[in-house]
């Protein structure tokens, strides 16, 4: 490893907001073209049980098969997942992609299990707000937590309707939720409705815990049925789901043959781009340079999992204030799912700072590992005003 800091970097100016702050120490991977972090089950939920009572919000994304075709061809729904806290593999597909690519993913960590052992677990109380789903299933499922002996309780439920973002967005609406001080909202609108609504609201929200989890609500009212264990586990949830739900055959129909393009034409080339570069044995290579308006990261050698501490801290550095970031990707530059899942949390960081990010390489080789794996728009970078996540949230539901 060569490092090369050329230019001391100036501390981060006080400021009477609060900086954004991304955590570039996640374990985090590129799954074409969406970051997932390698946690397990009881992981994820000792980490979201530590943020209870901080006040340090978690805005955590449960990407499925569908999060990751629907991202493809919807630039603002794909940045929602890049800008969240944390990202879990929410689908057996999802980890079978993963494993196929070679990357440590050991369960299936779905959102609604992640609910279940939260309202399950003894260590602690927790709150939460029901907000969406069917009229009434909300209250409903309100009715029926609270009826139960576990430590979790219901402190508001509220069914919005399906009007547009800004009238599920009222002040009056934002009041109701945080004056509940609930510990973890629950959102179910839909994934696409549901992760704009989370963003366009999430700077006035107190609650720690934040995250869409779509089915949730009805399967704590009981007005759908949750699949077994072992379905989920062998992947076959989705004949459950259509049993329960019909009319999801369509989409479900349309997710599967996706996923055999994705195979053909994505994953499999992808998992033999990735046997190469791991045989590969140029040494990492990163030098730093600031000079007050842009800071430059130059990488070359090849980028692994096992060896990206230094590429980790150099982000934290580039990111300690709003600034444009460039980085420049030499001939030799080879980037793993680790390290292309790094980039990902800088373009979701920048984008949430509003400030340019540009990438440049000549390497084909590198392009080609960057198009398989679906994060080619990586290179077209950010502008130094980007749009913001509201309104980039407004214009995909307006779609």
């Amino acid at each position: 490893m060569t490092v090369n800091n050329s230019v001391p970097v100036p501390p981060a100016p006080a400021s009477v907001s609060a900086p954004v702050v991304t955590d570039f120490t996640r374990p985090v991977y590129c799954v074409l073209g969406l970051p997932f972090d390698a946690l397990g089950m009881q992981q994820t939920v000792d980490l979201l049980l530590a943020r209870v009572g901080t006040a340090e919000r978690c805005f955590f994304s449960t990407p499925n098969l569908n999060f990751l075709i629907t991202s493809q061809q919807d630039p603002a729904f794909r940045d929602s997942v890049l800008r969240s806290s944390l990202s879990l593999a929410d689908g057996m597909p999802v980890v079978w992609l993963a494993r196929l690519l070679g990357l440590p993913f050991s369960e299936r960590v779905a959102g609604a299990t992640v609910f279940e052992r939260l309202r399950d677990q003894r260590s602690m109380p927790i709150s939460v707000f029901f907000f969406g789903g069917p009229d009434g299933v909300a209250q409903k499922a309100a009715d029926v937590l609270n009826a139960g002996e576990g430590r979790m309780r219901c402190v508001g439920a509220c069914s919005p309707g399906f009007g547009s973002l800004a009238e599920m967005s009222t002040p009056a609406m934002i009041e109701r939720i945080n004056a509940s001080h609930a510990d973890l909202l629950v959102v179910s609108l839909g994934a696409k409705r549901g992760q704009a609504w989370i963003e366009h609201n999430l700077d006035a929200l107190d609650t720690p815990l934040v995250s869409h989890l779509g089915a949730v609500v009805n399967f704590v009212a009981g007005t759908v049925s949750r699949a077994p264990g072992l379905v989920g586990r062998l992947g076959l949830e989705w004949v459950w789901r259509i049993k329960e739900e019909p009319a999801l055959w369509k989409r479900y129909w349309n997710d599967g043959m996706a996923l055999v393009r994705l195979l053909t034409t994505r994953a499999l080339p992808a998992a033999l781009d990735a046997r190469r570069l791991r045989a590969a044995r140029a040494a990492p290579v990163l030098q730093e340079s600031d000079d007050g308006q842009r800071y430059t990261l130059t990488l070359g050698g090849v980028w692994r999992d096992a060896a990206l501490g230094d590429l980790r801290a150099a982000l934290a550095r580039a990111t300690t204030r709003p600034r444009s970031i460039h980085l420049a990707l030499l001939d030799d530059c080879g980037l793993d799912s680790a390290a292309l899942g790094l980039l990902l949390l800088l373009y979701g960081h920048q984008s949430k700072v509003g400030t340019a990010l540009s990438m440049d390489t000549r390497s084909a080789a590198l392009r080609r590992t960057m198009r398989l794996q679906n994060v080619d728009f990586l290179l077209q970078g950010l502008p130094g005003k980007t749009v913001s996540a509201t309104t980039a949230a407004e214009r995909a539901l307006q779609r």
